[in-house]
């Protein structure tokens, strides 16, 4: 069995107090596609382990695979390493590489708030920042794919079964009845394809059931960043004197 590290911490549910239910309102946001969407396959060098295959930075190597989606539409797509990355997982938490003890994951509340304030480092020494973020309903489907068909990815925590680790490559996350908890982890979702969820963790895409996610979904985190516009507009065409609105309301309410 392949064993990969986790590293998301235990889920603080009001942790986030913007919640995604209050700020989408259904009846004027574009419909999610009965069919495929997602922008992953605009990012076409390598999406690397960035660092999760020795330590538990799932939290900062994902935040990375996310901004990598969202800037792959331009000419200058942004390149992560796994130094930048674990240099954003140190200042954040206090980890060192030469300390075991120090890796101990990152609570994803704690890494939106730098992500908001600092912003994730790229290999080109910039930093990107999120605008806002608000919190998904555990296990909603409507809301997941919502979230990530307009905003290019979402932030997803999951609690891992041991299954998970022997599917991982070969064949879509799905669930194993009796398979143990190993802990916590966050992969990004950036797309929907044949009717699976398509996450990105541990350097590659990875497919998984519905079911999987309403199971093990422990918390998700939708980010709103002008980053993810293009010529004035969402991946979607979301407007972005309105995204600048939203931003705003965001802000004053959270």
């Amino acid at each position: 069995m392949t064993q990969f590290k986790l590293g998301k911490t235990p889920a603080r549910h009001e942790a986030v107090k913007f919640k995604f239910t209050k700020y989408a309102n259904l009846s004027v946001l574009p419909a999610v596609p009965s069919g495929d969407f997602g922008h992953e396959k605009m990012v076409t060098h390598d999406w690397g382990m960035l660092g999760n295959d020795t330590y538990g930075c799932c939290v900062w190597s994902g935040g990375d695979h996310e901004e990598m989606v969202w800037n792959a539409e331009g000419a200058h797509p942004v390149i992560f390493t796994t130094q930048n990355t674990l240099a954003d997982y140190a200042a954040c938490t206090g980890f060192d590489p030469n300390n075991p003890d120090s890796d101990q994951g990152t609570d994803m509340q704690v890494a939106a708030s730098y992500r908001q304030k600092t912003g994730l480092l790229d290999a080109n020494g910039n930093r990107h920042k999120v605008g806002a973020y608000v919190a998904l309903r555990v296990g909603d489907l409507q809301e997941l794919y919502l979230a990530s068909y307009i905003f290019g990815a979402v932030g997803v925590g999951i609690e891992v079964p041991a299954s998970a680790q022997d599917q991982f490559g070969n064949e879509p996350w799905s669930v194993v009845p009796g398979s143990s908890i190993e802990g916590g982890h966050y992969v990004p979702m950036v797309a929907r394809r044949s009717g699976l969820i398509q996450f990105l963790t541990w350097g590659a895409e990875q497919a998984a059931t519905e079911q999987f996610y309403t199971t093990y979904n422990d918390e998700s985190l939708c980010y709103i960043s002008q980053e993810m516009l293009t010529g004035g507009k969402t991946l979607e065409g979301f407007d972005i004197e309105q995204l600048n609105a939203d931003l705003a309301a965001l802000q004053q309410k959270g």
